[in-house]
């Protein structure tokens, strides 16, 4: 083997399958350890705070226990040693960007998934690159970790569903491959839950009636399923079977741009919770600005000390990118819910994206919102040139008690 490697792989099927999901190994983590070799060989969580969640962790942190979502306490209980780093979102956008150029000089067909993973379709790649797609998957992954510095594990297989169960199967730095004729067999015993979109609700009602693994659903026609678990029987059917007609698509489009916080300690003041929801829309407004979005929808996500989750949205009479006006939506719908009960979490959503072009034009039963989207560009143009903090306006300077 030219790549040297000692882990090689052998399958009958692998120069003509082109179906492909790379998904780069504990991607904020594996950036944090390229870019502080010290911490290599550590456990290490990216995440932060009593209260909030683990965003990422190494595949160290991980044989402690660690995993994606789980509170810090509960991390911080279980791995006392481990490494904790805030979250860089810019630094991680700009690896994953720099990933999927690599992935764009392979393929024009990719399907972006996340920051770090996405679908790929290599079919009528071997003339240009002179080798099977498994040959190039090789040596793209190789340009990841030589010129991004992270790792990516591969999946390849004949279809979106089985590519994507093939790279879970051998992580970090795995190639795994599941061919045509082995597909049922390789499903047979496997649990339900590895069924995409098959979640907690689901896999109850399925185990309900008897069916825990993969193999058992061939026993039903696809009707049945289908009256037994609504639409979802049609991808179950098919699924089972090794069969996904989903081809890649390679716009996948942005629905949403959001920004939330998870609080030290509960809120329930008025105007400490509104100060937060300034600072989210400042946010929101700006990701909008560098993504090219305005937004025709604003969602609101708040999260009680109990953890129940609430979430509040409108539809915009006028689509914006203005942070100020995001505020101002957000604020209305904040107000109502306040009434003196803690907080924990407080999320401001942007959706129904569309062009920048038609937003934030005039209107004449509100005049004055031409005044606040003028000024605020002018607020822009300073930061652009001067920096973020050159100029803010006077609410940003109240803080949480």
């Amino acid at each position: 083997m030219t790549c040297r490697s000692t882990r090689l792989i052998s399958h009958r099927e692998l120069n003509t399958l082109t179906i492909a999901h790379i998904d780069c190994d504990a991607f904020y983590a594996s950036v944090e350890k390229r870019d502080d070799p010290s911490l290599r060989g550590k456990a290490v969580i990216v995440g932060g705070g009593q209260r909030g969640v683990v965003a990422a962790c190494c595949y160290v942190a991980r044989i402690k226990g660690i995993r994606s979502a789980m509170p810090m306490f509960e991390a911080r209980r279980r791995c006392p040693d481990a490494v904790v780093i805030s979250p860089n979102m810019e630094k991680y956008r700009l690896a994953g960007k720099a990933v999927r150029a690599l992935m764009m000089e392979t393929t024009p067909l990719i399907e972006p998934i996340s920051i770090d993973e996405a679908f790929l379709d290599l079919s009528g790649t071997e003339k240009l690159h002179k080798a099977s797609p498994a040959q190039t998957l090789i040596k793209l992954i190789k340009r990841i970790e030589c010129e991004v510095g992270v790792s990516a594990s591969v999946g390849l297989s004949y279809n979106k569903f089985l590519a994507k169960v093939a790279s879970d199967l051998d992580k970090p730095r795995g190639f795994s491959v599941i061919g045509v004729d082995e597909a049922t067999e390789f499903l047979t015993d496997k649990p339900v839950g590895l069924l995409w979109g098959v979640g907690a609700v689901l896999q109850k009602n399925l185990a309900r009636d008897g069916i825990e693994r993969i193999g058992q659903l061939r026993r039903f026609e696809e009707s049945e399923l289908v009256k037994r678990y609504g639409v979802i029987g049609q991808r179950l059917y098919a699924f089972c079977r090794g069969r996904d007609s989903r081809s890649i698509e390679p716009r996948s489009e942005t629905k949403s741009i959001s920004a939330e916080t998870t609080f030290k300690s509960d809120l329930s003041d008025r105007d400490e919770l509104l100060n937060i929801v300034w600072q989210l829309s400042e946010k929101v407004s700006l990701r909008l600005k560098q993504a090219s979005y305005a937004c025709g929808g604003l969602t609101l996500k708040l999260k009680r000390s109990n953890f129940k989750q609430i979430s509040r949205s409108r539809l915009l009479s006028r689509s914006t990118q203005m942070a100020e006006e995001i505020y101002r939506n957000a604020r209305e719908l904040l107000l109502p819910e306040i009434k003196n009960r803690p907080f924990r979490l407080i999320g401001v959503g942007a959706t129904r994206l569309c062009s920048p072009d038609n937003a934030d034009l005039p209107d004449l039963l509100d005049p004055s919102r031409q005044s606040r989207a003028d000024i605020e560009r002018a607020m822009d143009a300073v930061r652009d040139r001067f920096g973020d903090a050159a100029i803010v306006k006077g609410r940003s300077f109240k803080t949480p008690k």
